[in-house]
């Protein structure tokens, strides 16, 4: 059946050492996930219910090569958020944690570029944070490595350097919520499919980026991305 409109592009992610391609469906994002980033946000780093926002499929950069990213309009303080990006594979509905490192098809290292002002412009005022968080070419991820090839990661260093310079630096082991939790508390509140990615929060140290700069990120065990800001 013909379509009325162009169909949009398919967004795909490389697959380490692989042909085939990863596509992309939905990008959900886990916030606040590691304490300290949350105290430099100003908020309580306690153990509260996880909470989710989106980003669209077209937030997508396929970084398993060095990439540029454009510096986007209406802001003023782009930062970056190193993050592990989970990839699935097997969807689901109400996944029990105990099952839910199953449903993985595997890991990517992420940015969650970010338009830091809008963000906490519309936090402010109680509003959704969309201008902020979820616009096109916000999320560049590195290329996949298949949790067949490499396990399930739950302790690994976590970093990002700025014209290499050290800017974040922790371990996916700081996580508040573990994959499979988020896994469970996300597929509770709407069923996950195959091609959804998570992005599951950043460590401290969040900071702006102008044009010109290019970040360094790596998560031991996955592939690196470099990503920089075009001039």
């Amino acid at each position: 059946m013909p379509h009325a409109v162009t169909a949009p592009t398919l967004r795909t992610l490389a697959v380490a050492g692989r042909d085939e391609r990863f596509p992309v469906n939905r990008i959900f994002c886990v916030g606040r996930n590691y304490a300290a980033h949350a105290r430099e946000m100003g908020a309580d780093p306690d153990r509260e219910p996880p909470f989710f926002f989106m980003k669209p499929a077209q937030a997508a950069v396929d970084a398993s090569a060095p990439v540029a990213i454009p510096y986007p309009p209406k802001t003023a303080k782009l930062h970056h958020e190193i993050e592990l990006v989970v990839a699935i594979g097997e969807g689901g509905a109400d996944i029990v944690a105990a099952d839910a490192l199953r449903h993985v098809y595997g890991y990517a290292v992420g940015l969650d570029m970010t338009r830091r002002d809008l963000q906490l412009a519309a936090r402010d005022k109680g509003r959704p944070w969309e201008f902020g968080k979820s616009f096109a070419l916000s999320a560049p991820i590195g290329a996949i490595r298949r949790a067949q090839d490499i396990g399930h990661p739950n302790s690994a260093a976590i970093t990002l350097t700025v014209n290499g310079q050290p800017r974040q630096a922790s371990n996916i082991d700081q996580l508040i919520w573990s994959v499979a939790e988020c896994i469970a508390v996300l597929s509770a509140y709407d069923a996950l499919e195959p091609g959804d990615l998570i992005m599951t929060g950043t460590p401290e140290g969040v900071n702006a980026v102008v044009a010109g700069d290019v970040m360094a990120g790596a998560i031991a065990g996955l592939s690196g991305i470099t990503v920089s800001v075009a001039r």
